[in-house]
């Protein structure tokens, strides 16, 4: 039967799931769009994402490849899609790509953003479970002195979660962007790279933020950067504040433009 290779662009509200990857009994996004495809298309669709997001981490940009029957275009398979997931799950875009396309393997950048709420009302029910509720100042010098200490090609072995990545991995990562802004009620973090290790961004965050705080000294991560373990890196900052925003990809993937629908 003749197919096509999709690239599905998700939005998800992270909050109500045990993460990305498929799991036999708990709630997750990988799970909830693979029983729309199969309700869909009468067969079972593998989808591939572009990264394996915590319980509790949100998406705006996630990207999954899938490979259906060839009556479906992207329309049609965007609107069938936000037509039966639920309101916690949207198709934003699907794309025609090439055959060969993979969403976490044919991946050339990732970028996510990082929320700090330093106002009172981060711990609003509007906010708490979107941001992390810090609710205290943090030195916007000292934290943007810190994340230039990120950018390049590095180990960042002090920042990922031992035992996650292969024995002979060199846990090196060429980060792109690392940059604080402040934003109404706190702060935000941009950081794009060629690929994330397990729990990076939330380590870097915890201990960018401790710096910021005054509760580390200046230099912790070009200190850490030079560790051979995660030994001394601080806790990792809460999922909720996360948010896969986008990922980009070779332009010689792209069969269509996209097509955007709204849910």
């Amino acid at each position: 039967m003749p197919r096509r290779t999709f690239q599905l662009v998700i939005q998800y509200d992270g909050g109500a799931f045990a993460g990305w990857q498929r799991q036999p009994v708990q709630r997750t996004v990988q799970g909830v769009i693979e029983q729309a495809l199969l309700r869909l298309t009468q067969t079972h669709v593998t989808v591939t994402g572009a990264g394996r997001t915590d319980a509790g981490v949100h998406a705006l940009g996630q990207v999954a490849s899938v490979i259906v029957p060839a009556r479906w275009n992207a329309p049609s398979l965007q609107r069938a899609l936000n037509a039966v997931m639920p309101r916690d799950v949207r198709c934003a875009a699907a794309i025609e790509m090439a055959p060969e396309f993979h969403a976490r393997f044919s991946a050339a950048e990732r970028q996510y953003r990082y929320l700090v709420g330093t106002d009172g009302d981060a711990t609003s029910p509007f906010r708490y479970d979107r941001e992390w509720p810090l609710c205290r100042m943090v030195s916007l010098d000292l934290l943007r002195a810190e994340a230039a200490q990120a950018l390049g090609d590095q180990s960042f072995r002090a920042f990922a979660v031992k035992g996650t990545a292969p024995a002979a991995d060199d846990h090196r990562c060429d980060v792109r962007v690392c940059r604080w802004e402040l934003r109404p009620g706190g702060l935000l973090l941009t950081i794009a790279a060629n690929r994330f290790l397990h729990h990076m961004v939330r380590f870097l965050v915890g201990t960018m933020i401790e710096v910021g705080t005054g509760r580390r000294p200046p230099g912790a991560v070009r200190t850490l950067l030079a560790a051979d373990v995660n030994r001394d890196v601080s806790p990792p900052a809460p999922a909720c504040g996360l948010y896969l925003e986008r990922v980009i990809y070779p332009a010689h993937l792209y069969l269509a433009p996209p097509s955007v629908v709204a849910a």
